[in-house]
């Protein structure tokens, strides 16, 4: 069975776009590769750096939510990357080889400079964090990444970082393929990003009763000023829930009476929000059912021992060919 390599950053409690962007594409392949799943919590210093003290308690709540979307223990290894030392031994040894123009082509570079202008950035960590994104994956020689279109430039960064050490030391390191995965738009409350420091998130965690008032609070096609204006669907943020949760014929009836105004906002709010409590609802149990009878230090200790094992077999071989 091939093997995937992937993981989050431990930002606390995931929303609705963490499930649909990455999640649910982790739970179906957990069932057709051999799959390690890991919290990047260096990857979390590389901006947070200032304030780490939150990683802990994050990454907790983030496999918990892990758990409750359907990844199985038994069937993928999750871990936490600081547990693995050797995913920064193998950082250094690529970052010996790696030039620095290679790095500061890399498109998200300058463009998270900008986004994140509140914070500095122009450390080292932050400029090499693509290598040890690297050193992540070619550690357990994963042959994929399951990765949306913007994330291709870092992955074939990567092809090339490990193509350049296996030239320089004859070593036989994987590189990895991308497992293109679609990635659906799915706006915030006020149709921005959805992101949690923005504040219009959904998170999974939330009750039913707190994603049904979410869900009545996103902005709707601004068209619509009164109950009898017509509006199109086509430009409604709302519509996107309905786009991933709905039915068929709820769509069908929503394009139809929006753009003749036979239902208002609220009614097709009200349609949106149990579209995703249906959809939502077992997972919120599942998550209620986990924090109550899963030890998540366990689970991580055992998913470490067993990353820690596949990745020390990589360096045993690394080391011996660097001649250290």
């Amino acid at each position: 069975m091939k093997r995937i390599l992937s993981g989050m950053r431990p930002t606390g409690r995931l929303h609705l776009g963490h499930y649909h962007g990455v999640l649910k594409n982790w739970v179906r392949l957990q069932n057709e590769y051999e799959c390690f799943y890991f919290a990047a919590d260096w990857h979390a210093l590389t901006t947070e750096y200032k304030t780490p003290q939150n990683i802990i308690a994050d990454t907790r709540e983030m496999v918990i939510d892990w758990l409750a979307a359907g990844l199985d223990p038994e069937r993928c290894v999750l871990f936490v990357q600081s547990a693995v030392k050797t995913h920064a031994e193998l950082f250094v040894l690529f970052s010996m080889i790696t030039p620095t123009p290679w790095l500061e082509r890399v498109p998200s570079y300058k463009e998270q400079q900008e986004n994140l202008s509140d914070k500095e950035l122009n450390t080292f960590g932050f400029l090499g964090y693509p290598v040890l994104q690297s050193a992540d994956i070619a550690i357990y020689n994963a042959h994929a990444v399951p990765v949306g279109e913007d994330q291709l430039p870092h992955l074939e960064l990567t092809r090339e970082i490990v193509r350049r050490f296996n030239h320089f030391y004859a070593t036989e390191l994987v590189e990895p393929q991308a497992i293109l995965t679609e990635m659906p738009r799915l706006p915030g409350i006020d149709g921005r990003k959805m992101s949690k420091s923005y504040g219009n998130a959904i998170m999974l965690s939330d009750s039913p009763e707190e994603m049904r008032k979410k869900v009545m609070t996103y902005v709707t096609d601004p068209a619509r000023k009164r109950r009898q204006d017509p509006g199109d669907p086509d430009v409604c943020v709302l519509y996107n829930l309905h786009k991933i949760y709905s039915t068929d014929e709820v769509k069908a009836e929503v394009q139809v009476e929006c753009r003749r105004a036979g239902i208002g906002c609220v009614d097709c709010k009200k349609m949106a929000a149990e579209s995703v409590l249906r959809f939502h609802e077992p997972m919120y149990e599942k998550r209620r059912q986990v924090e109550q009878e899963t030890d998540v230090a366990d689970v991580l200790a055992e998913g470490n021992r067993k990353a820690t094992e596949e990745a020390e077999k990589t360096m045993t071989g690394v080391r011996a060919a660097v001649g250290l």
